[in-house]
């Protein structure tokens, strides 16, 4: 990787927002050794058009859906640097999992799930960015939130 995370969330113009707290009984991050695992999160409202809640399929498009992933990839950024101190610590991206508040007639989900992928890619480069993941579709998520994404890292 030519440039850090930290140094290329620079570049990209990307401000994280502030780490979100657990809404129940479990924690954002546990981490065990150089792993570590970030429980489920939703979007955060990055832009005032950043659709946070909303099925795909029924309220939302799939480039909304791709927006509402994008989201989510933030604020698990955002944990996950309030965990470890600094992006730069990652070694890669793991494993995903993306979960598209959808409709039964919709089957774009891994595309959806893409928003996330890509920023991941983006702020970490192609080999420690893309990591194995998968992507479904639910009736319905917390809050009728778009979508939920929990990841695990490999860390130093």
């Amino acid at each position: 990787m030519a440039t850090s995370p930290e140094a290329r969330l620079k570049e990209l113009g990307i401000t994280l927002p502030t780490p979100g707290r657990p809404m129940a009984k479990y924690k954002m991050a546990v981490r065990v050794g150089n792993m570590i695992y970030l429980s489920g999160h939703g979007p955060v409202k990055a832009t005032p058009d950043t659709p946070v809640n909303g099925r795909c399929g029924q309220d939302l498009t799939l480039e909304q859906g791709k927006l509402s992933a994008r989201a989510v990839g933030l604020n698990l950024l955002a944990t996950l640097r309030d965990q470890i101190g600094s992006l730069d610590k990652v070694k890669r991206l793991v494993k995903s999992l993306g979960l598209v508040n959808s409709t039964s007639d919709f089957f774009d989900h891994p595309k959806v799930i893409n928003g996330y992928s890509e920023l991941m890619a983006e702020v970490f480069g192609e080999e420690a960015g893309v990591g194995a993941r998968s992507a479904i579709g639910t009736n319905a998520l917390p809050g009728n939130i778009a979508v939920e994404i929990e990841a695990i890292f490999e860390v130093e």
